[in-house]
């Protein structure tokens, strides 16, 4: 088996303490902590009030409309802003280039969580009548 060579050309990031690799690394350099009070839900009945969510973010920032970002889970969304900086970061004229030589690598532990819990939250709130969006699985799946 003959191995092959990858070459990693540029890096991208949106994570707890940068929505770019320049923000990432000076906040990693100043010691900045990602975590924070947790303001995407009600913590009420939670012990913990505190999370490490990526902060500022607007996926119009990003280019990306509405209806675009409603198809897809934040996770989904974070990944091709990532994405998108890596590609930049290159430095490639990527349409002058060979795109079945090229490729992103992305990492997720558990995809869609958000999208699942919402579409299970809307179900206990209905009058039991099974109705889930047709993007459910297409917004789950890595």
């Amino acid at each position: 088996m003959q191995l092959k060579r990858v070459v990693v050309t540029g890096v991208g990031t949106i994570n707890p303490i940068g929505n770019n690799i320049q923000e990432y690394y000076d906040n990693l350099d100043n010691g900045v902590s990602g975590a924070t009070m947790i303001t995407r839900f009600d913590t009420t009945n939670f012990k913990t009030k505190f999370a490490c969510d990526v902060k500022d973010y607007d996926p119009a920032k990003y280019g990306m409309d509405r209806k675009e970002a409603r198809k897809l889970d934040l996770f989904s969304q974070y990944a091709l802003v990532a994405s998108e900086e890596a590609v930049k970061d290159s430095g490639f004229e990527i349409e002058k280039l060979n795109l079945d030589r090229i490729g992103v690598i992305i990492g997720s532990g558990i995809g869609g969580i958000e999208t699942l819990f919402q579409e299970i939250m809307g179900f206990s709130e209905s009058n039991g009548i099974p109705r889930f969006s047709p993007f459910l699985i297409p917004k789950m799946i890595p």
